[in-house]
């Protein structure tokens, strides 16, 4: 500690003096604080989806009941920006010897929690499903939900993966157990279809 002389301006300088040389040697050894990164902006994520697919399906037939019956279907993905790019629309049809399934999904970007919503509903139901939530992170997105089958609470798990800019796979699965073990029941490949090759001149 500093001794004081009996002049109080010197002493208060000294004092000043010797308290920032005090905190000037513990702020050189202190620990780096810790930097919080906030999550990417994620409003283009689905950027990479506009225009037309050709999608090749497999389904699942009954998911959770044991049984590993899977059928084929083929057909198109239509993907189409909405609101700046905050939301964009998918028309799918596709076909197979179990018959069509044909279908929207909406997806909606929520800009405060960085976060998508998927919405899907079929033709033929007239409402959507219950939503999924999730992102993109290193360019595979991940989402999740809660739904019921058969009476029972599920849990859905929904994923985004591509190769190449032109040939994407999108999974989902199923849990009833809490998402301890998870059981695969649409699995679909979507390539590209060069829309310059189809346009008539």
């Amino acid at each position: 500690m500093t001794a004081c002389n009996p002049i109080p301006l010197a002493c208060g300088l000294a004092l000043a003096v010797s308290s920032t040389l005090a905190f000037a040697r513990h702020d050189a050894t202190a620990e780096p604080a810790a930097v919080k990164v906030a999550p990417a902006d994620g409003q283009h994520d689905f950027d990479f989806e506009f225009g037309t697919w050709k999608t090749h399906v497999s389904r699942r037939l009954h998911p959770l009941s044991g049984s590993s019956n899977w059928v084929e279907l083929e057909g198109t993905s239509v993907v189409r920006k909405l609101l700046d790019g905050q939301a964009n629309l998918v028309e799918l049809d596709i076909a197979g010897p179990s018959g069509r399934i044909a279908g929207t999904s909406l997806r909606l970007y929520n800009s405060e929690a960085r976060q998508w919503s998927l919405n899907y509903a079929s033709i033929g139901a007239g409402t959507f499903t219950a939503p999924l939530f999730g992102e993109f992170r290193n360019k595979r997105g991940e989402f999740f939900g809660q739904d019921t089958l058969g009476g029972r609470t599920i849990l859905v798990r929904f994923i985004i993966a591509c190769a190449t800019p032109d040939r994407c796979r999108f999974e989902q699965a199923f849990s009833a157990d809490g998402g301890a073990t998870w059981e695969d029941n649409w699995i679909a490949t979507d390539t590209r279809i060069d829309e310059r090759s189809t346009t008539p001149r």
